[in-house]
């Protein structure tokens, strides 16, 4: 919330192993401890949307709405002035409020930016939006979850980088807005940590899973809140010898205790996990023995230890695993670690 209430100067990146909770705190502060008076929250998710040309991202960002006649005039008029699509005051942008999943836009300003192709267009009618909104006296805020499914897309060059431009505008240069991008892709974040253009213009968030104390009280919550009764240490250290801190994993057993053992809750799940792994290895050895070879070699490095410094394992090999979900990279920190503490055992369990 600090942040927040702060002045718009940096984008902040929130990033995290799978499942580890970082939609879900956005949405918490969003959508439970914003002032809705104050601010205009943007969520933009991208998750399960096909983005593969330029019509799709920006189908994704806008909420078409139809115009009256006379915004059209005004619009056709400020067009004509200042050679690009702008913004008219109509009711659809005064009454924004509180969290919107896309930018509302008129029909006919949609389809210019849609025909002229031109990004610098649609970064223009966006901040003119936001600045409407900073008009009106609320602070707007814009959050692009799983931003890394346009990270190879082309227009004119990659559009990351003409948005990682156009976000340092909105906030180190202009103060307008603040910026989240979450990614659950570490490799991503390692891309985007090595952009010398982002240099002194970003902060990295890491969303992990709870540390044991926090997963112990997590579980008590839990336990009392669905089973109305309390687990017993022994109960409590046996899962988070498991799981972990993982909070899906967590939901799922104590969800599960209503009508079945412990013991059979988690020997199955552990079962499930090494099972896709053990396939997984031999998809690998099946196409490339060399790989396989490198690949068990690069895990047996996790029988003793669940965290290793990232330059242990070479970078081609490392690379593979995160992509596969294997692995979780944490570039800030130069670390690698199983994407879970499921993950971990079924590596012991199997080597």
């Amino acid at each position: 919330m600090s942040i927040i209430e702060g002045e718009p100067n940096l984008i902040y990146f929130i990033y995290g192993p799978i499942n580890s909770g970082k939609t879900a705190l956005i949405n918490e502060i969003i959508n439970n401890r914003l002032n809705r008076d104050k601010y205009v929250v943007f969520y933009i998710n991208l998750r399960g949307i096909f983005i593969s040309k330029y019509d799709d991202f920006i189908e994704v960002l806008f909420e078409v709405y139809e115009e009256s006649f006379i915004d059209k005039i005004k619009r056709l008029f400020l067009s004509l002035i200042n050679d690009s699509p702008d913004v008219v005051k109509s009711p659809a942008l005064l009454n924004i409020t509180g969290v919107v999943n896309a930018i509302p836009i008129p029909k006919n300003t949609l389809n210019e930016l849609l025909k002229g192709k031109e990004v610098k267009n649609v970064f223009k009618y966006i901040t003119n939006v936001l600045m409407e909104i900073k008009r009106e006296g609320k602070r707007p805020i814009i959050i692009i979850d799983e931003l890394q499914k346009i990270g190879d897309m082309k227009i004119n060059g990659f559009l990351i980088y003409e948005l990682f431009n156009y976000f340092v505008d909105l906030t180190k240069e202009l103060h307008l807005c603040h910026v989240f991008c979450i990614s659950s892709d570490s490799l991503f974040i390692e891309r985007v940590y090595n952009e010398a253009m982002l240099e002194d213009r970003a902060s990295y968030i890491l969303v992990d899973d709870f540390d044991k104390e926090t997963a112990i009280k997590f579980m008590d919550f839990l336990s009392e809140e669905i089973l109305n009764k309390k687990l017993s240490d022994n109960e409590k250290e046996l899962i988070y010898s498991y799981v972990g801190g993982k909070p899906v994993d967590i939901i799922y057993i104590i969800n599960e205790l209503r009508n079945k053992e412990l013991m059979n809750i988690l020997n199955f799940m552990l079962k499930e996990e090494t099972q896709k792994l053990k396939y997984f290895l031999e998809d690998v050895k099946e196409e490339d023995e060399e790989l396989y070879k490198k690949v068990v070699d690069a895990l047996k490095i996790f029988k003793e230890n669940y965290e290793v410094e990232d330059i242990k394992i070479p970078k081609k090999i490392r690379e593979f695993l995160v992509k596969r979900n294997i692995l979780f990279l944490n570039p800030i920190e130069g670390t690698l670690k199983p994407q879970s503490f499921l993950v971990w055992n079924a590596i012991k369990e199997i080597l």
